[in-house]
C-alpha cells in the first residue's frame, strides 16, 4: 500500500451561530447559522488533509446536514485505501458509489485537495492554475429587512470596509424596489452593487423590478427558479445578469451559454460536488469570458480557504468577487492568516489550503471509519 493510500477518514460537526444574528433570504426563510460538517482524511504516511461543507439550512439548496453526514458514512468505508493523490479518480468512485448527493461528496473532495497540496508542497491556488495576484475582492450580503434597517446595515458594512454589497430582494417586489433604493441612497456610488432575488420572482415581477429600477446601477443575480423563466427574462434585462442556483454543473452552464442567457456566474461548491467539480465549471466559464464568483454555501476558515483558493487561480479579469464566511460567524475551526483591508482579502500561505486545523475546536468526531 502506497504511502498516500487513505488511513481512515474522520467526521466532525461544528455549530456555526452568525455574528450579525438571523440570516433572512426571500419567502420568509431563515437561518441562525451554519451546520457545518468537516472531514478530515488520514493518509498512511500520517499526513492529514480537511474539507468542510455547510448548508444554509435545509431550504436554499437541495441539501441539508444530516443527510450529507449519512452519505458521508455510506462513502467514508469504501474509499479506505484507495490513493488519495488520484482526485479525479475518487470523484468518478464516488459517483459511482452514490448517485447524486453533489453536496455531500464536496468535504471529502475538498479534503483530497488539501491533502495533495499537502504532499506536493503546494498551494491550491497553484494547483487548480496559477494564483494572478495576491487578493481577492470581497461582497457583504445584506439580509431582508424593511428598507431603513437593510440601508443601515449597508453603511455599517461600507464602515468596516466592504465596497461592494448584494441586496437581498425577493419578496413583494414593491417592496423590494424600495429596498433597493434606500441601500442605494445610504451608501458611495462607486459602491458595486447586486441584487438577489434568490430564485423567488417569477417573470412578472422581475419585469416590473427591472422596469422600476431602471435609472439604478446593480447587476441582477438570479432572479426566477427555473432555466426557462430566466431565459424568457433574458431580453427585458438590459444590466448584467448572473445565475446562482441554476448553475448546478458543467451541463448547465454549457446550455447557458448556447442560449446567450449569463454575463456571469456563481459557483458553489457543495451544490457541484467539491473542488473538483468546481474548477471543471469554472474554466468552461474562463473559456466564454463569463464573469466569475466562486464561493460556498456556508462554513469558517476551511471552507473559505478552499473556494477562495480556487477564485485566485482564476483570471483577474474575469473574477467578481468572492465572501468571507468565517467572519460571518462567532467561531472558529482552524487558524489562517486572512488579511482583509479596502475590501480585499489575501489568503494565506502554505500547501493545500493553507490553514492549521484546530482540532480542539472540532471536537470528538461523530464518525470514524479506518483501516
Amino acid at each position: 500500500m502506497s504511502a498516500t493510500a487513505i488511513s481512515s477518514i474522520r467526521i466532525h460537526r461544528q455549530w456555526q451561530p452568525f455574528r450579525d444574528g438571523t440570516y433572512r433570504c426571500s419567502g420568509g426563510r431563515s437561518a441562525e447559522g451554519f451546520d457545518s460538517t468537516i472531514v478530515e482524511i488520514t493518509s498512511r504516511d500520517g499526513q492529514r488533509g480537511y474539507g468542510e461543507m455547510a448548508p444554509l439550512g435545509s431550504f436554499y439548496d437541495p441539501a441539508f446536514a444530516e443527510g450529507a453526514r449519512a452519505a458521508m458514512r455510506e462513502l467514508a468505508p469504501q474509499l479506505l485505501g484507495a490513493d488519495a493523490s488520484g482526485v479525479e479518480a475518487l470523484n468518478r468512485r464516488m459517483d459511482l458509489l452514490l448517485k447524486g448527493h453533489p453536496y455531500a461528496k464536496s468535504a471529502i473532495d475538498m479534503a483530497l485537495w488539501d491533502l495533495a497540496g499537502k504532499h506536493s508542497g503546494l498551494s491550491l491556488a497553484s494547483m487548480s492554475g496559477g494564483a494572478e495576484g495576491d487578493s481577492l475582492a470581497l461582497y457583504r450580503s445584506i439580509a431582508q429587512q424593511a428598507p431603513d434597517a437593510m440601508a443601515a446595515r449597508a453603511q455599517k458594512y461600507i464602515a468596516e470596509g466592504y465596497r461592494r454589497l448584494q441586496v437581498k430582494v425577493g419578496l413583494d417586489v414593491n417592496e423590494d424596489i424600495a429596498r433597493l433604493e434606500a441601500v442605494r441612497a445610504a451608501i458611495p456610488s462607486d459602491t458595486v452593487l447586486f441584487c438577489d432575488a434568490n430564485a423567488s420572482w417569477g417573470t412578472s415581477e422581475t419585469r416590473q423590478f427591472l422596469m422600476a429600477t431602471g435609472n439604478l446601477d446593480y447587476t441582477l443575480e438570479q432572479p426566477c427558479a427555473s432555466y426557462e423563466e430566466n431565459l424568457a427574462i433574458r431580453r427585458a434585462c438590459e444590466r448584467p445578469l448572473v445565475l446562482d442556483e441554476t448553475i448546478d454543473g458543467a451541463d448547465v452552464l454549457l446550455r447557458a451559454i448556447a442560449d446567450g442567457l449569463v454575463d456571469g456566474i456563481t459557483i458553489k461548491l457543495a451544490r457541484v460536488g467539491g473542488l473538483t467539480k468546481a474548477k471543471l465549471v469554472r474554466d468552461i466559464a474562463i473559456a466564454r469570458n463569463l464573469k466569475i464568483t466562486i464561493e460556498d454555501t456556508g462554513g469558517a476558515e476551511i471552507d473559505t480557504a478552499a473556494y477562495c483558493g480556487l477564485m485566485l487561480s482564476t483570471p483577474e479579469i474575469l473574477r467578481q468577487h468572492t465572501v468571507d464566511f468565517h467572519n460571518w460567524v462567532t467561531v472558529s475551526n482552524a487558524k489562517a492568516d486572512f488579511r482583509i483591508a479596502d475590501g480585499e482579502m489575501t489568503l494565506p500561505s502554505g500547501p493545500g489550503l493553507g490553514v492549521e486545523v484546530d482540532i480542539e475546536a472540532l471536537g470528538e468526531p461523530i464518525f470514524q471509519s479506518a483501516l
